[in-house]
């Protein structure tokens, strides 16, 4: 995949610097290729044209969908580049090595995942606020990283998005908060917490500052320490006597400041002036703003720069406009009539040679699990000589907007398909078989025509992802939505057909068998592997963590390893982090270690067949999903209670007993030995022919077909099923 870094610059019209900036922006010298994402919040000058003539990719939404916060994350789903840079419309790169020095920090690892750096005075700046600038961003002292907030230290605290870069998995894991003021230092406080670090780049300076009239300048100041108050609980002072004191400090800084740089003496007199009334104001905003839930609605938005008064302690009311479309996925077309009619069925359908698949599918991003197994399933389809395609369906906008650039990434991330790829349905084309592969995907193909059959791609049990809520409600509608399913599981099928009365078939997880093998490689010894993923809750990481800091009290020198996810688990015992790792690497962490340990609280993970595919004896927690796939004898899998201390007393074990390990290890490479991903493709082929057969059979009964054509047809979909 190319390298790609998106420079986002928020837009609201900025027709006085934008051209100046999008310039700047182009003349980088940098060794990655630059996409420039311009979003419009309803500009009445010629912002937009400014930035179509500058070759920026334009988005445009309506003024009141603008959100400091929410229109960041916005830019930063639409955005192509791993590295997400932001900039506002009136901070003009000091050079052409800027962007080169603000990404740089992102780049040299250290878990740094987001970066920012110094504003520059323009030639014009007031003093107070040249001095400002230039003695704030002094203070730094030079290139640093921090990884939490030190009190007494403000440089560790701040992060401004006039200059800063983030890194994309850092922003998926945090994303910016929906808040009116101050995103940006709310951001950098938690990504600290998630145990990001933050770089200042002193090199990425930004031409940025703003010289409003003395007015202006009191709004602003009551919106940021408002901002403040509402994202990190700061209350400035108010007495009249610290007030009067940090004033007059101010004025004196200053006046030194112009006499060091050369202002005319008459100037300075004027300056020293207006200096002082500067800062009488700001104290007086600031503490207005930190306490901005003393005051009534009318007052905040009188007060407020951006005129935003927020909710009145009576509870404020506002017209809002109406969306074009909804963020989530509307299950409307479900509750208010049948679904679109399948094509007419056909006596050949089921033993055709070749069929059409085309597959319905959530947007993904790299590494998705679930996304790689439909990927892999259809490109051993396109091996049996099937053909496909993608429709991905996106209401959130959390992919970019261009087919190319997903089907760029398909290929790139995950297998090369030679499927063609769709965003949204205004192509649809219809297909021998569609399949639903989400629950989300489940309601827009009710709306599709032009298929033999449709039918449900599942791989786990959806609606416990989430709690009491409507996408639980919605999750567990789909199954009785006449879908018939192929199923990851024996466990899940027959939960499919029991609880749901969905007819239903299976397939086996495959494995890369090309990958994931014995290598040549010693083993270490007391070596504990852990596919410890918090960001997903049904592997109850919790739970394996408080297993392993038993067994490291019961083993101090035990090495445990976290796989699995970007950032590691809160752990009460020393132990080290692989993060997020390709499949060779896993292969050889699986090859090198004692003990694998997965937890699966839903149906099943890939992992542990992968785990045994390279020799590694595995535990997991005794569930339905597992004993249905493994069996519950312990000769392929050691099973324990999801219980903390029985996983403990199972790793134990195996550690003890090399023997033991050594027969689990091989009874498991026998179990998986013929769990191919080809094999997984077969099982979902002859389990949706067997559905195109009974389709044919069904049309000719209701037709009154003679029984001799019948028959044969009913055998070999009997056939195909079994």
């Amino acid at each position: 995949m190319p390298d790609i870094v998106t420079v986002v610059v928020p837009v609201k019209d900025g027709a006085r610097y934008l051209a100046e900036v999008l310039t700047a922006i182009a003349g980088q010298r940098i060794a990655a290729e630059v996409e420039t994402l311009v979003v419009d919040s309803g500009s009445g000058d010629e912002s937009t044209a400014i930035a179509r003539a500058h070759g920026a990719r334009l988005v445009e939404i309506a003024p009141e969908e603008f959100g400091h916060g929410s229109t960041r994350n916005l830019a930063a789903e639409q955005a192509a580049g791993d590295r997400i840079v932001f900039l506002t419309q009136d901070a003009t790169p000091g050079g052409d090595t800027w962007l080169a020095s603000l990404v740089a920090p992102l780049d040299a690892g250290e878990r740094v995942g987001l970066a920012f750096g110094p504003h520059l005075p323009r030639r014009d700046t007031s003093p107070m606020i040249a001095r400002e600038l230039t003695e704030f961003f002094g203070s730094f002292g030079g290139a640093r990283i921090d990884a939490e907030v030190r009190q007494g230290d403000p440089a560790s605290a701040f992060f401004s998005n006039v200059n800063s870069a983030v890194l994309r998995e850092c922003w998926e894991q945090v994303r910016f908060r929906d808040v009116e003021y101050s995103e940006d230092q709310a951001f950098a406080r938690d990504a600290m917490a998630a145990g990001w670090r933050k770089a200042f780049a002193p090199e990425a300076g930004v031409l940025h500052a703003h010289d409003y009239s003395w007015l202006e300048f009191m709004r602003r100041y009551f919106d940021e320490y408002r901002g403040l108050r509402e994202t990190v609980g700061h209350v400035e002072p108010l007495h009249p006597v610290r007030v009067a004191r940090t004033a007059a400090a101010q004025v004196a800084g200053d006046v030194r400041y112009m006499a060091d740089s050369g202002w005319a003496p008459r100037g300075r007199l004027g300056w020293t002036a207006r200096s002082a009334r500067h800062h009488l104001g700001r104290a007086l905003a600031a503490g207005l703003g930190s306490r901005h839930d003393r005051l009534s609605g009318g007052v905040r938005a009188r007060l407020s720069l951006e005129r935003r008064g927020g909710r009145d302690r009576g509870g404020a009311v506002r017209r809002l406009q109406g969306r074009k479309s909804l963020p989530f996925v509307d299950v409307r077309p479900f509750h208010s009539g049948p679904p679109a009619p399948l094509a007419l069925p056909s006596p050949h359908d089921a033993d055709r040679s070749l069929l059409h698949f085309a597959w319905v599918i959530p947007p993904f991003r790299r590494g998705s699990g679930g996304h790689m197994t439909l990927f892999t399933i259809a490109k051993e389809l396109e091996l049996r000589g099937h053909s496909n395609s993608i429709w991905i369906h996106d209401p959130g906008g959390m992919m970019d907007e261009r087919a190319a650039v997903a089907r760029r990434e398909l290929v790139e991330h995950f297998v090369p398909l030679r499927a063609g790829v769709f965003r949204g349905f205004d192509d649809w084309q219809g297909a021998d078989v569609a399949f639903a592969t989400g629950w989300q995907t489940a309601f827009p193909l009710w709306e599709l025509g032009g298929c033999k059959l449709k039918s449900y791609l599942v791989q786990d049990y959806e609606p416990d992802f989430y709690p009491a809520s409507a996408e639980r409600l919605w999750a567990e509608e789909t199954y009785s939505m006449g879908y018939p399913c192929v199923a990851a599981s024996p466990w899940l099928r027959d939960l499919l057909r029991e609880r749901y009365g969905a007819a239903a078939e299976t397939f086996e997880l495959g494995v890369d068998f090309g990958v994931y093998r014995p290598l040549s490689l010693e083993r270490e010894p007391q070596t504990v592997v852990f596919y410890a993923r918090p960001s997903t809750p049904r592997r109850a990481t919790e739970i394996g963590m408080l297993a392993l800091a038993e067994v490291v009290r019961r083993r101090p020198g035990l090495r445990v390893v976290l796989f699995g996810d970007v950032a590691p688990p809160p752990a009460p015992f020393d132990c080290e982090f692989a993060g997020v790792m390709d499949a060779e690497a896993l292969a050889e962490l699986y090859n090198r270690a004692t003990v694998g340990l997965v937890i699966s609280l839903t149906n099943y993970s890939r992992m542990p067949k992968e785990m045994m595919a390279c020799g590694l004896p595995v535990v997991d927690v005794d569930h339905d999903s597992v004993v249905s796939v493994f069996g519950d004898d312990g000769t392929a899998i050691d099973l324990a209670r999801p219980d903390p201390m029985s996983i403990a007393d199972r790793i134990d074990g195996l550690l003890d007993d090399a023997d033991r390990r050594a027969r689990i290890a091989e009874q498991a490479q026998r179990v998986v030995e013929g769990m191919t991903w080809g094999a997984a493709a077969e099982q979902v082929e002859r389990a949706v022919r067997g559905w195109l057969g009974e389709r044919w059979q069904e049309a000719a009964r209701r037709d009154g077909a003679p029984a001799a054509a019948i028959d044969p047809a009913l055998d070999e979909a009997r056939a195909h099923l079994t």
